[in-house]
This record gives structure tokens, sequence and C-alpha cells, in this order.
């Protein structure tokens, strides 16, 4: 019988008895119980926060049947039946006003229900019922309660950007309800949020004892997500058939997942995470595809995109404090907080003497992606974006660089002129750097693409395939002979003077005349 593959499920007790693949984070939640009380965890969509806060519950609930053969079966000893209240903000459009009011009574009329207390108090407020709910689950019960609050933000994301009156009121409508746990903290004995983002400011955690946020804690890095060694020990089976379905070796399969849906890292201890949507769907149809970003980009993240006079380059491939991209401040117009948070930038490298951490795109699917989408809004009535990327990896790969000139060429000149016209020299110079750092980075999903002098743009680049290493320089408005005395001076070739690889150095100027490639000159080491 062939192993089910957990795509989408979200409810533990059915993951367990439907027999689905589950690997094992038991242990780790075991740990969070016995460590501290109030918790906040920070994901991107569909890397399981959903189903972690389903194991919670019901491990909370103390069904013990369900957790036979995994680690916490082990641990724990009492498997206590807590009071468990379980508030889940998927599935809900907040766009209109008094839906999060209603969403929010709705919860705790049928808690009010099961403890048999009456919820017509006059001029009580939503907060201060469920107070007396949670202390009625502790008097009644004669344990304290469990709190569970699945995407705490959506109701801020769906108006983010939109509706500002509406997303205050939001915000005051969530602090005011979370405050209670300040006064009601006799009554608690566990509290658990998830969310993609991190708010501040007008932070809807204020009002009550501040969460440990853990999202980049080093101990739960793997918490949601899975690790390389998850994978080598729980996966092994379905890389052997794909490597068939490929005809290639296991660890030319394995090689291949590892480029396509690893490389998130939430901590400074740097573990490999892989994206468990995107691998679990691959698992399941035996097929490499762009899973989790075709599964949607949140329209929050395209709308504060669409008014940014940031390009990515001026973004990725820096070192930042960690201050600069944990916390979204809404009243500045500053993508990168939402961009890491999304999922579509990650910890790259991570720099213990000035405590500065490197940001970049975790792998080939965000990358290819996330850039697609953005440079066809860059370069809107251009050649497909796609289309070319993909013909000129192909192009490099095969050793073909007069035809990758050529293309290059092409699709430059279909760039409508009312895009390159710039009349500001800095503006010129900026379109010409984002321009190529938009497409050498397309190229380099198919390829390996090594950024040189990134204070400089990232537009001087190595592109390295199997048979092949490719040096570009390229220059605005100046010389090819000037592009290549820079290769020399800077070095770039050093490196390779041992490497069997047929290596070629290439002075590429970029005319903001003709808005395409100019003067051209490449030198072989062959030659």
């Amino acid at each position: 019988m062939s192993k089910l593959y957990p795509v989408g499920v979200q409810n533990f007790e059915g993951l367990i008895h439907d027999g689905y693949v589950y690997v094992d984070k038991t242990a780790q939640i075991y740990e969070l119980f016995n460590t501290n009380k109030y918790y906040f965890l920070s994901r991107p969509r569909r890397f399981g926060k959903s189903l972690l806060v389903s194991t919670l519950k019901n491990y909370f609930l103390g069904r013990k049947e369900l957790f036979r053969g995994l680690k916490i079966e082990a641990l724990e000893k009492d498997w206590k039946v807590y009071p468990v209240f379980h508030m889940d903000f998927n599935g809900s459009d907040f766009t209109r006003q008094g839906i999060l009011e209603n969403r929010i009574r709705s919860y705790v009329s049928d808690w009010e229900k099961i403890y048999s207390l009456d919820s017509g108090e006059i001029g009580m407020d939503i907060g201060n019922r469920f107070i007396k709910v949670l202390q009625a689950a502790h008097e009644q019960s004669g344990l304290r309660a469990v709190v569970l609050i699945d995407e705490y933000d959506k109701p801020i994301l769906d108006v983010l950007d939109v509706d500002k009156n509406l997303e205050e009121e939001h915000r005051n409508i969530l602090k005011g309800f979370y405050s209670v746990f300040k006064n009601a903290d006799e009554h608690l004995q566990f509290v658990f949020l998830t969310g993609v983002t991190k708010f501040s400011q007008v932070s809807v955690f204020s009002g009550f004892n501040q969460p440990k946020d853990i999202s980049m804690h080093g101990k739960y890095e793997t918490l949601c997500g899975i690790s390389q060694e998850e994978l080598d020990a729980t996966f092994r089976e379905p890389m052997e058939a794909m490597a068939k379905v490929y005809r290639c070796s296991y660890d030319e399969m394995r090689s291949m997942l590892k480029a396509q849906y690893d490389g998130y890292h939430f901590s400074d201890f740097m573990t490999d995470v892989y994206n468990p949507f995107s691998l679990l769907n691959a698992f399941d149809a035996q097929r490499i595809s762009d899973y989790w970003f075709k599964s949607g980009t949140p329209t929050y993240l395209i709308r504060l995109l669409s008014h940014t006079d940031e390009n990515m380059d001026e973004i990725t491939g820096k070192y930042y404090s960690a201050e600069e991209f944990i916390d979204y401040k809404a009243d500045v117009e500053q993508p990168l907080p939402m961009i890491y948070q999304s999922g579509y930038l990650t910890i790259k490298d991570f720099d213990l003497r000035r405590n500065l951490f490197l940001l970049d795109y975790p792998n080939n699917e965000v990358k290819d992606g996330f850039l697609s989408l953005v440079a066809a809004k860059y370069f809107k009535g251009g050649e497909n974006v796609n289309s070319w990327t993909k013909d000129a990896s192909f192009q490099l790969e095969e050793g073909r660089l007069d035809d990758f000139r050529t293309g290059l060429t092409s699709f430059l000149a279909s760039i409508p002129y009312t895009m390159r016209r710039k009349e500001d020299e800095a503006e010129r110079e900026r379109y010409f750097q984002y321009t190529f750092y938009l497409i050498m980075r397309l190229v380099s999903v198919y390829t390996v693409y090594v950024e040189k002098v990134q204070s400089q743009g990232r537009v001087d680049c190595i592109v390295e395939t199997p048979e092949y290493v490719y040096i570009f320089e390229f220059k605005l408005d100046g010389t090819a002979s000037d592009a290549l005395r820079q290769i020399e001076e800077k070095g770039y070739a050093r490196e390779y003077a041992s490497d069997p690889r047929k290596l070629y150095r290439i002075g590429a100027v970029f005319s903001s005349e003709t808005g395409t490639i100019g003067e051209w000159k490449a030198v072989c080491s062959d030659e």
C-alpha cells in the first residue's frame, strides 16, 4: 500500500486515524509546554501552523491514544484533560466591518453555553465575558485553561493597505480581546498564538503579558517545516520513487529537491528547513513543481510592493539587524519585514561579530516565482520573461554564448521605451542595475549564480554551469574593453585557475539610448 501524504491536512486527529505520514514534532511540543506559558510563532503560509495548533489541542485534551508511538508518549506521564479554547481566524473574509466582532462573539457565546453561563449581562464587553468563561472552566474542571489562536493576524492582513480605518479598528478589537489574558492569568495554563506577521506599534499583544516570540528561537526552528534530517529519515522511499520517474540517481533527486524546496532558516542556528507544502505535494504527485508559489501570492504583499520605491536588488543579498525585518510597522512603507515574514526571503548567513543577518531568496521555487512576478510587472510589455530566461539558461549550459547574446539583445529591445526612459542620470543607473539584477537572478534558477559585489548592485556576476563558467561585467554607456579590464582588476577569474571548465570573460555595454546591448567582447580561457 502506498503511503498517504498529508497535503493540506490540518487536523491532527484525522491525520493519525487515516494513516497519513507524520513528521514527529511532539518532543518539541512537550518542551514548549514545560518551558513557558505564553508563546507566539510566526511562519509563512502553508508551513503547518494549523496542524501544529491541532496537535497542541489534542495533546491538551489528553488524547493519549493519538500519540501512540510518538516521542511524547515516553515523555508525558500525566495526560491531563485541560479545558481548551481554540480560535481559528482562517476561512473568514474580514474586509467587511463587523465580521471580526461577530466571529469573536460567536466563539465566546458557544463557550458560555458549554459552561452554563449567562451571556446577557448588561454592559459586559466581550473581553470580560471571556474572562468569566476562563474562570468557570478553571473552577469546573479543576485545571487552568489552554488558549490556542491560529492565524491571529488575518483580520489585519485582510485589510492591510486597503482600509486604514478598518485596519485600526481590527487592531483595537484584537488588542482589547487579548488583553483579557493579563487579567485572567490565574486561570490560564498555556497560551499559543500563530500568524504570518508580527506587528509593532499598535500591537495586539501590548495589553497582556508579552508572549515569548519563538519565531527566531533556534530550539524551535524546525517546529514547522521539515529538516534535512527528517527528510532523509522519513521520506527516502518517495525520493527513490521520484528518482526512477526522473531517470536519475537518488543523490541527484535529493539535490534537486533541496535546490527547489529547501533553504529556509529561521534562526542563527542556520538549520535547513524545507517548505512542507511543496515537498509533500511533490511526493504525492511524483513531480517537481512550484506548488507553494502557485497556491497564491498574498494580496497584501502585492499591494505593498505596488507602491514602494524600493527595487528587490536594494533589499536582497544584504545584512540586517533582526529588528529591521522582524516587526512590521504600519505607518512606514517598508516592505522588507512583510517579504521576510511571508516566506519570500529568509536568513542565508549570520555574522556573529556584528549580530547581523543576510537575507535572500530561500530556494529556486520562490526565486523563480517571485522574481517572475516582479519582472513581469517591471518589464511590462516585453517578451515573456520566463520563456526567455529558460532559453537563456540552456544556451549558457551548452556554451552557446552568441545565442545568449542575441537573445539578451532581443529581450532588452522588446521592453517599451517608456519603461527605460529616464531623464535623471541616477535613475538611468538604477534602471540599468535593476534590469540586469532581475535578468541574471532569473537565469540563476536554472544555473548557479554567484554575486560578487553586492554593494554595487550585483550587476557584476558569475554564472556557473557543469561545463562552463561565465564572468560578466555590464557597463552603462561605457566600453567593453573597460568592462573586461575591471574583471581583471577585481580578480574574478583567480579562483577558477585550476577549474577544468571552460571560462569566459564577458564585457558588455548597455546603451541607455537604444535600451539594449551595444558593444560586447568575450574572451575564452582556451584562447
